[in-house]
């Protein structure tokens, strides 16, 4: 399903307003991997959250498969940082959530969650609880919490960045994967250079606060593609320096205005 971001600008009102983002307009295609990469603060974030219909927008308007998005929709899904999993439910009843709210019925409902569980891996944990398993498999719930709506669109904030490095790549892997076979529409944020280049099809690079677009690198890199052997060769190593040479006053400017 394509997203079509249109003069997008976001002000935060208070004492001191804060401009998150200024006249962003982007265009996502459908079944396209897009990684979005900036300095912290750059409102990255912010954009999910209006693309997802979690934030009204100052301006501008965002159209997903033509329709101007004001509300969170099933078309849509989001996975968080943060797991935001329920902890008295089990694994299973967490994914079954988004299903039971639509009013799915009960065997319905179990055979989505086993269908997403067996996907990301996690046949065996259906009765767990969130405490009892390891960041990466909460994060594993997550995603399959995310894809029991069947939504056309992914937005995914940070979703690996509080895991260690060897969990984190196997979580690239296993999302790729899942992507391979669904095809869906995927937006991800993301802080690591690298992470972003790997799975993506094209990487939008964000300029420091105000965000704004400041380039759109495509990553003409073969497909299928192993997130782990990719990073050793040419092509990823003359990404990786054309995208950190776009990033690198961004994050520099950014930091001087922390400072100040």
């Amino acid at each position: 399903m394509p997203i079509h971001v249109e003069q997008l600008s976001m002000v935060f009102p208070g004492q001191r307003e804060v401009a998150a983002l200024e006249e962003i307009s982007l265009s996502v295609a459908d079944g396209e991997f897009l990684s979005v990469i900036g300095p912290s603060g750059c409102g990255k974030s912010t954009l999910l959250h209006i693309i997802d219909g979690l934030l009204p927008a100052t301006s501008g308007r965002v159209l997903v498969d033509g329709e101007t998005v004001s509300v969170p929709g099933p078309d849509r899904g989001m996975v968080f940082q943060e797991f935001g999993l329920l902890p008295w439910r089990t694994v299973r009843a967490n994914v079954e959530l988004g299903p039971e709210l639509r009013g799915v019925a009960a065997a319905e409902r179990r055979r989505i969650a086993q269908e997403f569980l067996g996907l990301v891996g996690l046949h065996g944990f259906e009765d767990r609880h969130p405490h009892e398993l390891s960041g990466g498999m909460r994060q594993r719930v997550s995603i399959a919490r995310a894809l029991a709506l069947d939504p056309k669109i992914l937005l995914m904030d940070e979703p690996f960045a509080n895991l260690d490095a060897q969990t984190k790549l196997l979580m690239e892997e296993e999302l790729l994967a899942i992507w391979e076979r669904t095809r869906k529409t995927i937006v991800f944020v993301t802080h690591d250079l690298a992470e972003a280049i790997a799975l993506a099809d094209r990487v939008v690079v964000f300029t420091a606060r105000p965000g704004r677009v400041k380039a759109v690198v495509a990553v003409d890199l073969p497909r299928p593609r192993d997130v782990v052997g990719v990073r050793a060769t040419p092509g990823f190593a003359r990404l990786h320096e054309e995208v950190w040479t776009l990033l690198r006053d961004e994050v520099r400017r950014a930091r001087e205005f922390a400072l100040r």
